[in-house]
């Protein structure tokens, strides 16, 4: 009765790494989809960069779209969070989307590092509870 209790708390201790997992697999899809925006940005800016007016497709809402053109090239107006958003000539947003940036990769680094972590103890626990749910199955045969 030992080895089935153990094994039960085997499995429950799996089920709970393998949503942990989960977790954080989403939470490295949604870093790595800010950082494909960053990186999407950036590279707008960096076109941006030598043009002084520029035709493009201006939101009005509920995904519908006008054709306007951006006389002001040089100048950003960036989301800090919280619903505040500031200007910033196209330098100052080059810095802070490389700032973002960073952030994002160490932030994707230490969810690897953390995805790395559960992986290797599911790689340890899962063998450990098929040998004993083998165990227990040959013991119930006898």
């Amino acid at each position: 009765m030992e080895d089935q209790q153990r094994l039960e708390e085997m499995v429950n201790e799996i089920n709970m790494y393998n949503q942990q997992a989960e977790l954080i697999q989403q939470q490295i899809e949604m870093i790595r989809s800010s950082l494909t925006e960053v990186e999407v940005l950036d590279s707008t800016l960096e076109d941006l960069k030598e043009k002084d007016s520029v035709e493009a497709f201006i939101p009005i809402g509920a995904g519908s779209f006008m054709k306007g053109e951006i006389n002001k090239t040089d100048e950003v107006i960036m989301s800090v969070g919280s619903g505040v958003a500031i200007s910033k000539n196209l330098e100052g947003a080059k810095e802070t989307l490389s700032t973002q940036k960073k952030e994002l990769e160490d932030n994707l680094d230490k969810m690897l590092a953390n995805l790395q972590q559960v992986s290797d103890i599911l790689g340890k626990l899962s063998p450990q509870a098929e040998q004993l749910a083998n165990k227990l199955q040959t013991q119930q045969i006898q």
